[in-house]
């Protein structure tokens, strides 16, 4: 029989938490502990559940609480993640599902939410409306153009020819602003600085950022995560002039070279993308295959599950105001907002 147990902030048993999802090959990067403590900091109760037998653990469950007033309330494995859900054998993931509903019910939140990258066996609301794109890195950075489709390769080339250069970043402060501003042209809220240096902070051996530079000005900037021989570069954008310059392009490819030849990686992660939206259509230029996400949902008290997608009407408004934003204002109420935005 296993015994349930939560893992605290302070919880010693972080390190065999992490130890387990380092040696479980179906978890993920946002499965490890580190995460708490960044969700926590954005102001959100964390429920990191863990099963364990004869005092071992077998498996590990993330959740975290996200409710507001525009957005909703939602249990979640796992807020401010593409991956989630649980791992383990099929039935210690069974066993803490369970557990996860009648957290959810004791909590009366909306629903459940359960950000699994693979099906699952179980009762759960299946609902597919993202996709993840991958690819193996090629060997050298010839054979890795090369492995891009004909398009796209074309583009990269052209960027290769422009005045730009790409520098590995020990501060936040240029990327910040560059990413700022793409998700404002987006129409999107900004986490908080304080969001990315505690990312940094937390995962320090993880992460980096890569920026490109025109003239020793920042146009398009990158943090990324490293992990089990995968780079995924998560937070990314660029300036108005990276349209014309391809420098979003030449970022995303001198990245892959850089993965592969100086972090040992032998995959690249692209990242979640919205079923046949713009940044899904791009990632697909590349030549990588889309495969659909199933998220899986629990409803509580709710009659239905929430539609938060950009393409709701009702947040067509409030898209269309962000984007006229001046800069300084949307980084100042930006982050009043993307912490919900899990």
């Amino acid at each position: 029989m296993y015994q349930l147990n939560t893992l605290s902030l302070t919880d010693e048993r972080a390190v065999a938490w992490d130890h387990f999802v380092n040696s479980t090959d179906e978890a993920t990067f946002f499965h490890l502990s580190g995460w708490q403590h960044i969700i926590a900091d954005a102001g959100h109760q964390c429920y990191y559940l863990y099963a364990t037998e004869n005092n071992v653990i077998v498996g590990v469950l993330p959740l975290a609480r996200v409710r507001s007033l525009l957005f909703g309330d939602a249990l979640v494995s796992t807020p401010f993640c593409v991956y989630g859900g649980a791992v383990g054998p099929a039935g210690v993931k069974r066993f803490l599902e369970q557990e996860a509903v009648r957290l959810a019910e004791s909590l009366q939140v909306q629903h459940l939410e359960l950000r699994y990258k693979t099906a699952q066996d179980n009762d759960f609301i299946t609902r597919c409306q993202h996709a993840y794109f991958a690819c193996e890195l090629a060997d050298t950075a010839e054979q890795i153009l090369a492995n891009v489709k004909k398009k796209q390769r074309a583009v990269i080339r052209h960027a290769l020819n422009q005045p730009l250069h790409y520098t590995l970043d020990q501060h936040e402060d240029d990327f910040y602003q560059t990413y700022s501003e793409s998700v404002r042209n987006l129409g999107t809220p900004v986490f908080s600085r304080r969001f990315f240096r505690k990312i940094r902070q937390v995962f320090a051996e993880h992460s980096e950022i890569l920026t490109v530079r025109k003239d020793d000005k920042a146009v398009s900037s990158v943090l990324s995560f490293y992990y089990k021989n995968e780079v995924l570069p998560y937070y990314g954008g660029g300036s108005l002039e990276a349209k014309s310059l391809k420098s979003n392009d030449f970022m995303y490819y001198q990245l892959m070279c850089h993965a592969k030849a100086n972090k040992a990686c032998s995959h690249y992660d692209f990242g979640r993308s919205k079923l046949e939206s713009g940044a899904y259509q791009y990632k697909k230029h590349w030549g990588m295959t889309a495969t659909e996400l199933p998220y899986q949902y629990k409803l509580i008290t709710a009659a239905s599950l929430p539609n938060l997608s950009p393409n709701n009407p009702k947040y067509q408004l409030l898209i269309k105001v962000w984007q006229q934003l001046p800069l300084a204002v949307s980084q100042w109420l930006g982050p009043m907002l993307s912490r919900y935005l899990a």
